[in-house]
Formats: C-alpha cells, sequence, structure tokens
C-alpha cells in the first residue's frame, strides 16, 4: 500500500568503518568489505546495485551505529574490489559464494540482507540458495531479472517515459542492430576499440542516470559522467543482463519464492519507478504473502530520493532487534 503521511526520516550521520579490508575471491578478485556501526549490533549486510555500481559512503547511513553492524562490499570489478571492470570469475553465483564467504570470514551466523536494483536480485537469490543464513530481508526497487524486466528498459517500455533520454541511449548504435540493443551494446563493449567501448559506456550509463530518479534527466548524478566508473557499470551490467543475471532459468526468483516465504521481509518500491517498475515489486510480494509492501508516492528508483529514504531508514530501524 502507498504510505501515509508522516515526518520523513533522514539518514543517520556520516558513519566511518570500525574495520575494513579485502577478501580473496576465486583465482582473481580481491573483494573489498567494511563494517560499520557496533561491532555487537545486529548483523546486515547491503548489497549494492549494478551490477558494478559500488558502495558510496552515504549507504552507511541506512542504518542506525549504535544498533546495527553494518556489512558493505564493492561486489567483483566494481568499487575498491579488484581487478576493475573484470568480468572473468564474474556471475551471480560467484557473488552468491562471496557473500558467504564474507559472512563465515566475520565469524557471522545469521543476518539481515538489505538489496535495492540489483542489490534485490542478489539479495533474493542468496536467500533462496541460504536461507537459513538470512533472518531478514529489506528490499528496494525490485529487480527480478526476468528478460521482460531487461526488455523493459533497454528495449521498449522505459522509452516511452524519457523519449529525449532514449534518443542518446540509441546513438551509439546503428539502425540495423537495434532489435536486440543489450547485444549490440555487448559488442561495442567488449570490443578492441576503445573510442568505440568508451562511448558506449557513456551512452549505455547515461541513460540509466537520466532515468533513475522522478526527476529524469535533470536528477542524472556525476557518477555517470565519471569515464572509469561507466567502463566498469556498463561492462558489468551488460555482461550480466545479456546472460539474464546468469540466473537458473527465466522467473527463478518468483518460481523459487517458497523457499523464503518464511523469512521475514519488507518491499520498498517508488511508485513511479521507471527502472523498475512497480509490477515486479508487485508481484514479489504477491509470491511472499506474508511480506509489508511500502509503495512510495512521487519517488522513482534511487534509494536517495526522500520517501524511499524515510521507508527504508523506518524498516531498519524496524527490524534492528528482529531475532
Amino acid at each position: 500500500m502507498d504510505n501515509q503521511t508522516h515526518a520523513h526520516r533522514g539518514l543517520y550521520p556520516d558513519i566511518t568503518p570500525f574495520d575494513c579490508g579485502t577478501i580473496p575471491a576465486g583465482s582473481i578478485h580481491q573483494v573489498y568489505y567494511e563494517q560499520c556501526g557496533s561491532a555487537k549490533g545486529q548483523p546486515v549486510v547491503f548489497l549494492h546495485g549494478g551490477p558494478g555500481g559500488g558502495c558510496s559512503a552515504d549507504m552507511r547511513r541506512f542504518f542506525d551505529p549504535k544498533r546495527w553492524r553494518a556489512v558493505l562490499f564493492d561486489q567483483r570489478g566494481c568499487g575498491r574490489s579488484t581487478p576493475f571492470s573484470a568480468l572473468r570469475e564474474n556471475t551471480i553465483w560467484h557473488l552468491i559464494e562471496d557473500i558467504e564467504n564474507i559472512r563465515q570470514s566475520l565469524g557471522i551466523e545469521r543476518w539481515v540482507v538489505f538489496g535495492g536494483s540489483w542489490g534485490s536480485t542478489l539479495a533474493l537469490a542468496y536467500a533462496q540458495k541460504h536461507p537459513e543464513r538470512v533472518s531478514g530481508l529489506i528490499l528496494r526497487g525490485i529487480f527480478l531479472c526476468r528478460k521482460s524486466d531487461i526488455d523493459w528498459l533497454y528495449q521498449e517500455g522505459a522509452n516511452a517515459l524519457f523519449p529525449d533520454a532514449w534518443e542518446g541511449f540509441l546513438t551509439p548504435i546503428p539502425q540495423e542492430a537495434r532489435k536486440d540493443l543489450v547485444g549490440a551494446y555487448h559488442k561495442r563493449l567488449f570490443g578492441d576499440d576503445a573510442k568505440v567501448r568508451l562511448e558506449a559506456a557513456r551512452a549505455w550509463s547515461r541513460w540509466e542516470g537520466d532515468t533513475v530518479t522522478i526527476k529524469g534527466p535533470e536528477g542524472r548524478a556525476d557518477d555517470f559522467e565519471d569515464d572509469r566508473f561507466v567502463d566498469a557499470f556498463a561492462r558489468i551490467e551488460c555482461e550480466y543482463f545479456v546472460h539474464g543475471g546468469f540466473l537458473k532459468y527465466d522467473g527463478q526468483l518468483l518460481e523459487e519464492a517458497d523457499r523464503i516465504a518464511h523469512i521475514p521481509c519488507t518491499i520498498v518500491q517508488g511508485r513511479y519507478d521507471a527502472v523498475c517498475p512497480v509490477q515486479g515489486a508487485w508481484a514479489l510480494h504477491k509470491a511472499l504473502p506474508k511480506s509489508k509492501l511500502e509503495i512510495v508516492p512521487l519517488a522513482g528508483h534511487s534509494a536517495m530520493e526522500p520517501g524511499i529514504i524515510d521507508a527504508l531508514v523506518r524498516a531498519t530501524d524496524e527490524f534492528a532487534n528482529i531475532e
């Protein structure tokens, strides 16, 4: 249901990690992690979006530092993890292994899993594989990574809402290749021509930056203009999406929702989310009858919109004492 009128909560003040480091992952990766808040607090793992987005300092601030032991990490190939923009040994199943390795390395038995956008995809896949390790789920901007969800953003759907931004997305792709835009982008992002690769990475990333908030292109964050960021972001996203997120089959996350039906779950969704439309959150809520769904009016996809921040901070406060 839509949330009720109340004074909006904001993010907690800036938080400095009390621990950080890297954990070896596979044969080539080093995964960066950090811990924030209280070492004796309720454990939670934060799963960022993209894939390929990396973590930022503001992501620590969804959690009361007196009550939470928040673990954040940069997924393979992005942020402070190395090697940067690397796709070898980089699938959703590798990321799930990394989550488990971090949990075990930190001596955590069970934890709340917090994920938005692609982070919600990863959170659901992780919880379905390791339900005994998950004490609760806080999910935002639901992305089920079905072909229909990918096509909505990268083939036909969101383009009807943002035709101005869509024109920029189409620019690097010749007319004859536009029947499969994800495939066409993949060829350019993984080709040998560095100039073509960067042009494609910029256009791919700007399209998401232009659609991620209710403000549209005027709300595009500075990250989407940074050449280093967009290279990893676009290449990792495109590689994952051309392979359907590396899930076992299309629709897996809904079909196997019964595996996690017993886990307390709050879903936060912007009513006007153009990246991950509200129908995905609704479908997940129906598949998890005990879940709580909060549809935030006058909000899009970004976790940093005021109404989304409010709903997520209220959710983390509510989950802080979960058994």
